[in-house]
């Protein structure tokens, strides 16, 4: 596989076709699968745990003051809201910190 700048799902789709022997078709449903099911998981407000690879969980960001930056000197109150967040596991870190 050539490599990009970026991996878009498409790419996923192929790559996961290709290794797992599927066709594009199977893997689009199985990738989909998956990725629905993080997503669900995670604005259920459940942790996502994948061993190796990460953890996908919402956690609160806190309520902060910022500026506008059309207007520096007033200041806009951002509320509080909840965020997806990813961890990634020390072996997709290590792989990364390889390359």
């Amino acid at each position: 596989m050539e490599k990009k700048e970026s991996f878009t799902k498409v790419d996923l789709v192929h790559a996961v076709a290709e290794s797992a022997g599927l066709k594009v078709k199977d893997a689009t449903m199985a990738v989909e699968a998956v990725l629905n099911a993080v997503v669900d998981a995670v604005a259920a407000g459940q942790k996502v745990s994948l061993v190796g690879f990460g953890v996908f969980e919402a956690r609160v960001r806190a309520p902060r003051q910022g500026r506008n930056p059309q207007t520096p000197d007033q200041v806009v109150e951002i509320p509080a809201r909840t965020v997806p967040t990813f961890k990634p596991g020390k072996a997709f870190k290590d792989k990364v910190a390889e390359a």
